[in-house]
């Protein structure tokens, strides 16, 4: 049984603490917090049975909206259901008791882990090596960008200036900004892909690196990948790959294949970390053999049957974050890669291609498809039909599928698709739950003809109802009554 600490709040006094199950002598609590901050009367807490207890949190789950309850369309960022196996895995004490300071002879398995987390999410993107250090995609981004900036410092480059395709997520131009480029930004194509003409003009002695996500935010494969990787390297830039899109390619292509040479993964989406909510998250950055030399210390080598973290870099850019990563994220995503392998890891990919294109295809009649191709991952329709029909925006049409129980998909992005609802259902998410979400779509299509004034006003049967968005972000009042 896990030891608990037990504190006496009893009115006689507080003897002190003790570790239950041992026989320890009991040590006054002033020894651990300050006279100050103890209580001096007894907590008036309420007197409740343990059904109570459970109704009030269970009510309270019910209010929320969870992976577990129903699905997330989120186009780009979505999170997918996480398989309980890796909670439990993240629980075992081996790695859940452990503390960042302890020696390295101690903590073998966990610097095993990572080392080998590492190894894999390498030949999974094709890269020479990983760093997990990032807590997060944006925080990936930042490493990346540094990495590149002190490979040209290397070489006593001076370039200022960071192309970034005009469907790119919002953090790769502040990531940029952060890293201290100059953002240029580079138009898409007719077909929603990069266009060469505009990146051929856009390429000069400043540019630094061109950033790219592939396949791209409207879940389009840039296929003319090879070429645009010798343009840039051609031009002595780098060509740096957003991962957030990974979940399309497992098994099936390799960035470091196609010429990147840095890249983060977002271990959310493909590998089923946990998401979302302002928790710990994890943005792996993947290298080249040129900027190896550069990644963040520590970086964890095997020596023989040992494990260890070295610090001999150099020319590293430093420590990204405290310690070495988020671990407990770290050890979710290395037990659903070695519980699915690699053929699993290709069916991860080939479901959610297959996932989209048939969820696409039932609201195809309904919602404009500005980009008519075959997608992979992920799709962005346009509710440009029932604004200009109707009156009915996209944010009306996204407030009233909250009434259908589902969770609205990524809004108004990317910024090249008018009235945007991109949606991406991932590999997890059924055929019924599919046809049921489609279903909703395709009644609140017939609303928005029949009885536009409902999805106005919409959501109608949620707890909260439609709020002021822009007030909100400024004055947030999370308390109300329910």
């Amino acid at each position: 049984m896990r030891e608990k600490l037990i504190f006496d709040i009893s009115r006689k006094g507080r003897k002190g603490y003790s570790l239950s199950g041992n026989h320890f002598p009991e040590l006054p609590l002033e020894s651990i917090l300050p006279a100050k901050f103890l209580r001096t009367t007894p907590a008036e807490l309420p007197e409740v049975s343990e059904s109570e207890v459970v109704r009030h949190f269970v009510r309270l789950s019910n209010l929320n909206y969870h992976v577990d309850k129903n699905m997330y369309p989120l186009g780009s960022c979505t999170m997918k259901y996480n398989p309980k196996i890796n909670d439990y895995t993240c629980d075992l004490p081996g790695f859940s008791a452990l503390h960042p300071l302890q020696p390295g002879k101690t903590t073998q398995g966990a610097l095993q882990l990572m080392y080998e987390l590492a190894e894999m999410l390498r030949e999974i993107a094709g890269m020479a090596a990983v760093t997990l250090q990032p807590a997060a995609g944006a925080h990936g981004e930042l490493t990346g960008i540094l990495l590149i900036k002190k490979y040209h410092e290397s070489i006593g480059s001076k370039r200022h200036k960071l192309l970034v395709v005009d469907s790119a997520h919002g953090t790769n131009p502040a990531s940029a900004a952060l890293a201290g480029y100059e953002i240029i930004s580079v138009k898409g194509n007719a077909d929603g892909r990069t266009d060469l003409d505009d990146l051929r003009s856009k390429l000069d002695g400043d540019v630094a690196a061109l950033m790219l996500t592939n396949p791209n935010t409207i879940g389009l494969f840039e296929k003319e990948i090879q070429l645009i990787s010798k343009m840039v390297h051609d031009n002595g830039s780098l060509l740096y790959m957003d991962g957030a899109n990974m979940n399309a390619l497992l098994g099936i292509a390799r960035p470091g294949d196609m010429g990147f040479d840095v890249m983060h993964y977002n271990l959310h989406k493909p590998f089923a970390a946990p998401h979302g909510g302002g928790g710990p998250g994890s943005g792996p950055v993947g290298v080249s053999e040129k900027l190896l030399p550069f990644l963040p210390v520590p970086v964890i080598v095997k020596e023989g049957d040992a494990y260890k973290l070295s610090y001999d870099r150099l020319e590293s850019i430093g420590r990204m974050m405290n310690f070495y990563g988020n671990f407990a994220v770290l050890v979710r995503a290395y037990t659903y890669i070695r519980m699915l392998g690699p053929d699993g890891l290709r069916r991860v990919s080939e479901n959610a291609i297959i996932n989209a294109n048939y969820l696409l295809s039932l609201l195809l009649e309904r919602y404009d498809l500005p980009y008519p191709k075959t997608v992979l991952h992920e799709f962005c329709l346009s509710g440009d039909r029932q604004k200009k029909a109707h009156g009915v925006k996209t944010l009306d049409i996204a407030k009233r599928l909250l009434d259908y129980g589902f969770h609205a998909p990524t809004i108004y992005f990317p910024l090249i698709v008018s009235e945007a609802l991109m949606i991406e259902p991932t590999e997890t998410e059924s055929k019924e739950t599919l046809d049921v979400f489609a279903r909703a779509l395709l009644a609140i299509a017939d609303e928005a003809e029949t009885n536009p004034a409902l999805l106005l006003s919409a959501p109608v049967t949620t707890p909260v109802k439609r709020l002021d968005d822009a007030m909100a972000s400024r004055q947030l009042n999370i308390c109300c009554a329910l």
